[in-house]
């Protein structure tokens, strides 16, 4: 019996949703920050997608967003030429780096004492958190803007994406150990610590590759352009998101398409999995976050396994519970897979 998917829309943002992060599971669950072009990243509950804040101080679209393992600091990239840290349960800016030009990329080493960024200026840097007035390391070599940076090898390499480069740098010399050219500008990279893989869109592309060689694993085409994949912690399966509003999910062993789902009114940008597999969170141009199950109809989080009797012919669906909704208020999921609006829009505040 076909099970249909329904996904949870998290609506609070007024322009499109660019980067989303989660945190690792913490003793109060994990955690879920998303980017956007407002300018007011936002904090939310992982597993249900309820607002908790709103970071409250940029001046510009933030471009990205990144919690550090157990959610007690964020840090966001922005088009004002800053990157800024914060604390993740009070909401308060802590620190404010100013750079040279936008910023697109931050992340925190896994100690939380070092903050890497990088952006337009085709630099990458590193922060040293409790010494914030410092100047920071500085690496160049790249030859356009900086997309995506991040920390790999226990933080003692760093991979960085500009348009159709990735570079793997060694943290200690600062020195280029191994580059790679793609065909075309890449979207997105996501680093993948268990097994040391790297996943990198570029075009309809979505490619795997190692972290410690970037020899190519493998790759996959979609049927449109990507902007974003995620691969399953386990490493089952992965989900791609792009300009055609919908999100693939394929077998990782085998790269069969397993589903395929209309998930949002605009082009997707990003798309990550949960640390703990059990969902994958999609944000959007059309300025939405959705959380989507990876084994629909389990109960987990909002979503309650409901059996329906056979009636009609009409297939099973997982249903989302949620507290304070009126059932009516759900839309039934048809073909088209609409939304179903868990709150209003939040109050912004930190």
């Amino acid at each position: 019996m076909a099970m249909r998917q329904t996904p949870l829309t998290c609506s609070g943002h007024t322009r499109p949703v660019v980067d989303l992060a989660f945190s690792g599971i913490t003793p109060y669950g994990y955690f879920l920050i998303s980017a956007c072009k407002d300018g007011k990243p936002m904090l939310r509950q992982g597993d249900t997608g309820d607002w908790i804040g709103t970071f409250l101080g940029h001046k510009g679209a933030v471009w990205g967003a990144t919690l550090n393992k157990d959610a007690t600091k964020a840090a966001t990239a922005a088009a004002d030429f800053t990157a800024k840290v914060w604390d993740g349960v009070s909401g308060d800016e802590l620190i404010t780096l100013a750079h040279k030009h936008i910023v697109k990329s931050v992340d925190f080493t896994q100690d939380s004492n070092y903050l890497l960024t990088g952006g337009q200026d085709k630099l990458l840097r590193i922060y040293d958190l409790s010494k914030p007035e410092a100047e920071p390391q500085v690496i160049s070599g790249h030859t356009s803007g900086i997309k995506k940076a991040l920390w790999s090898n226990d933080d003692k390499q760093i991979l960085s994406a500009d348009d159709k480069t990735v570079r793997l740098w060694d943290r200690n010399t600062f020195t280029e150990v191994k580059a790679i050219n793609v065909a075309m500008s890449v979207s997105s990279m996501e680093y993948v610590p268990e097994g040391e893989i790297i996943v990198i869109t570029y075009g309809k592309t979505i490619a795997f590759h190692s972290a410690d060689t970037l020899e190519q694993i493998k790759s996959f085409e979609a049927p449109a352009t990507i902007n974003s994949a995620s691969l399953h912690p386990e490493k089952e399966c992965l989900v791609a998101g792009g300009e055609d509003f919908k999100l693939y999910k394929y077998d990782y062993n085998t790269g069969e398409e397993l589903e395929s789902y209309k998930g949002h009114f605009g082009p997707i940008h990003c798309v990550r999995f949960s640390p703990d597999g059990e969902l994958y969170s999609s944000g959007s141009e059309d300025g939405t976050l959705r959380l989507w199950q990876t084994t629909v109809g389990k109960t987990y989080g909002l979503w309650k396994c409901v059996i329906p009797e056979e009636e009609g012919g009409e297939p099973a669906k997982s249903k989302a519970n949620l507290p304070g909704t009126a059932e009516e208020e759900l839309e039934d999921l048809g073909s088209e897979n609409s939304d179903s609006i868990y709150s209003t829009t939040p109050e912004v505040k930190a």
